[in-house]
């Protein structure tokens, strides 16, 4: 098998037997992301001579017979509103296509004491604002099981890279569901952490209640080694959580025996394909012949999560975007006076659904609308929030589907937004409550890959790697590579 299609557990042991060699590996990725880079473009910029440089330090390791960390030596991607010190850092929005961050984010210097081998930052929605990769300044990343479909958003770049094999493993950022959809969309395992669990230091922010950052991989093992590598607190990050970070390679157990299954009823929406409505119920019934016990539960208030998140998310986009103004750096268009300067940066340089949210942010802020939406929208935000704590009294885990439908044809919904954010529905709750969620293949309609998503205690990363580790090993969905480039 090619070295591009295994996992970076696979890998990193191959490279501890010495039966390959980083570069072998790296040159792998590389050749592939030559091969259909062009057809998926998942990558705004490449890093390949830094990522050969890394891998022969890594061989070098290994050849003196020093330890590597489980991810040395393994390609990896990150996504594009992460900063990474002398690389641009351009968030796919013209407004910082040529901005090259001073400083790498708190996840970078964590990756790089692991010697990642970086390959290139990944394309999104530009600053993060979609769920198709459709709003990117710069191009539109499509899914390598099927090229006229998107590969999500707004970590669709990071998905699709995984997923073609133009990376082992990848970073994303998720704030209302931008980890878990691409990763349902493309087939691949992507992890919401706690909030706070991962430091935002470095994240180009976008709502910053809400972004957390976290990892897209082959499997749920992976998940663990990149979790491992990326969690723990951070004196930088206000919000980041003063907790220890268990070793999660230890919850990777066949064993959910006395676990307690809940099934939301709100999440089983009117419209959803009934096809994902059949993969989760026998996702459910495979944990419960093993041992789980599940029942429904009911979380009232989860119709008005996706009304609550799109007053928050766009009033913190408003005030977070308001810092590119043609000043500080980033673009710049001149104007006969700095408001005329202002106004020009701004028009070029933002996109049409950046727009559209900094106009309803700024609207739901504004004088005399501030109490009638966005406080309401907070209100609301804590009864979502209380739905969570009374379900997690009675049970450990919560499934749901990750999306109502698998990946959708580009320009299917380009001009109806409304339609686009309804594709969120089942993952915005989990953001608004703050609690970590994980989203994993569990079958196909039409070819194309269908996520179950399991919902977790605050802090609860470990009782969900070990129930989507025992789901996975039940079955293969996870082993089964897109077919981009093999007929």
């Amino acid at each position: 098998m090619e070295l591009f299609k295994l996992t970076a557990h696979e890998l990193h042991q191959k490279l501890v037997n010495k039966e390959v060699s980083s570069v072998e590996i790296t040159q792998s990725v590389l050749g592939r992301i030559d091969a259909v880079e062009d057809k998926v473009q998942s990558y705004v910029n490449q890093t390949r001579e830094l990522a050969l440089a890394k891998a022969r330090q890594v061989d070098e390791k290994i050849k003196k017979g020093e330890p590597i960390s489980p991810l040395a030596g393994i390609p990896g991607a990150i996504k594009d509103n992460m900063c990474t010190k002398g690389i641009k850092t351009t968030c796919s929005s013209k407004i910082l296509e040529n901005f090259v961050a001073p400083y790498d984010a708190t996840v970078i210097e964590k990756l790089t004491e692991q010697d990642m081998v970086l390959m290139g930052k990944t394309n999104l929605d530009e600053f993060a604002m979609g769920g198709s990769t459709e709003n990117s300044g710069f191009f539109t990343s499509h899914n390598p099981w099927d090229l006229d479909r998107v590969p999500g958003g707004s970590s669709g770049g990071s998905a699709a890279a995984v997923a073609a094999g133009e990376a082992i493993w990848s970073l994303g950022s998720d704030t209302g569901g931008s980890i878990r959809q691409p990763a349902a969309y493309c087939g691949t395992v992507g992890m919401k952490p706690t909030y706070g669990r991962v430091s935002r230091y470095g994240l180009v922010a976008f709502a910053s209640s809400l972004d957390q950052i976290g990892p897209i991989v082959r499997d749920v093992t992976d998940c663990a080694l990149v979790m491992n590598a990326i969690c723990g607190y951070d004196k930088k990050d206000s919000t980041s959580i003063n907790s220890p970070v268990p070793d999660y390679t230890k919850a990777l157990q066949v064993d959910v025996k006395g676990l307690k299954i809940g099934l939301p009823k709100e999440y089983f929406v009117r419209g959803m394909n009934p096809e994902v409505e059949k993969a989760v119920q026998k996702a459910v019934d495979q944990l419960v012949a093993l041992g789980a016990e599940y029942q429904e539960v009911s979380m009232p208030h989860t119709e008005y999560g996706l009304s609550a998140y799109y007053l928050i998310a766009p009033a913190e986009a408003s005030s977070n975007l308001a810092r590119y103004d043609g000043v500080g750096y980033g673009m710049r268009e001149e104007g006969d006076d700095i408001i005329a300067m202002y106004k020009k940066t701004r028009s070029k340089g933002f996109g049409a659904e950046v727009k559209r949210r900094i106009m309803l942010g700024t609207y739901a802020l504004s004088s005399g609308y501030y109490d009638a939406y966005y406080m309401k929208a907070l209100k609301v935000r804590t009864l979502v929030k209380r739905d969570f704590d009374r379900a997690f009294e009675k049970v450990d885990v919560l499934i749901t589907p990750t999306a109502p439908s698998p990946a959708f044809k580009i320009g299917a919904m380009a001009n109806d937004p409304l339609a686009m954010y309804m594709q969120d529905v089942c993952t915005i709750p989990v953001n608004l409550a703050g609690v970590p969620g994980i989203s994993l293949p569990c079958g196909f309609v039409d070819g194309m890959p269908i996520g179950l998503q399991i919902i977790g205690k605050p802090l609860g990363e470990d009782t969900l790697l070990r129930a989507a580790y025992t789901y996975e090993q039940q079955n293969d969905y996870h082993k089964r590579f897109a077919p981009l480039g093999e007929v």
